[in-house]
């Protein structure tokens, strides 16, 4: 066990250090002095691959957790979707977000944000309104972060089509002198 966390925290300490190659080479290190690698040590390992800007490592990591038959925490679902967030992967994450309800783990806050996030990213303003409504009927409450990533949709839909974008601008004028 000791090992187990010696591991872990080495490979926590890479990611929050951004040595997301270091980090997977301590948990392939891990898995040949057979410590038996844990979910810990696979979340840090993704989530050094989400701040790296690798998504592409962090999915073939959390493949390989699966295969090995270390079973994925909400943790690893919500690391999974945000690196898939900063590396402009929206459909990943969609991917991801649906797996992690399918599996039995209710998508929480940190993951619907970081999906809306990507949507926002891939300009799949649509999807990312009825992600955050869904958040709302499945009774969670949005935090700021998923209130944010959702302006940032209506934000870049009001840019994108400039008649909605005076709409908006005469509307927020008629606001401001009613108040």
């Amino acid at each position: 066990p000791l090992r187990h966390h010696s591991f872990s925290s080495a490979i926590s300490a890479c990611e929050k250090c951004g040595q997301w190659r270091m980090a997977l080479d301590l948990l392939d290190q891990m898995k040949k002095e057979g410590a038996g690698q844990t979910a810990i040590a696979y979340n840090a390992a993704i989530s050094a691959c989400e701040k790296g800007l690798v998504p592409h490592k962090a999915l073939e990591i959390f493949e390989q957790m699966k295969r090995e038959g270390v079973r994925p925490t909400v943790v690893t679902y919500s690391a999974l979707i945000s690196a898939a967030e900063k590396g402009q992967q929206w459909k990943l994450a969609l991917e991801v977000l649906e797996e992690m309800k399918a599996a039995g783990h209710g998508a929480n806050v940190i993951a619907y944000s970081a999906a809306i996030s990507a949507l926002s990213k891939g300009q799949m303003w649509h999807k990312a309104l009825e992600l955050f409504r869904e958040i709302e009927s499945s009774g969670g409450k949005p935090s700021i972060v998923t209130y944010n990533a959702t302006m940032c949709v209506f934000i870049y839909f009001l840019c994108v089509d400039d008649l909605l974008f005076g709409v908006f601008t005469f509307l927020m004028s008629l606001f401001s002198f009613l108040v």
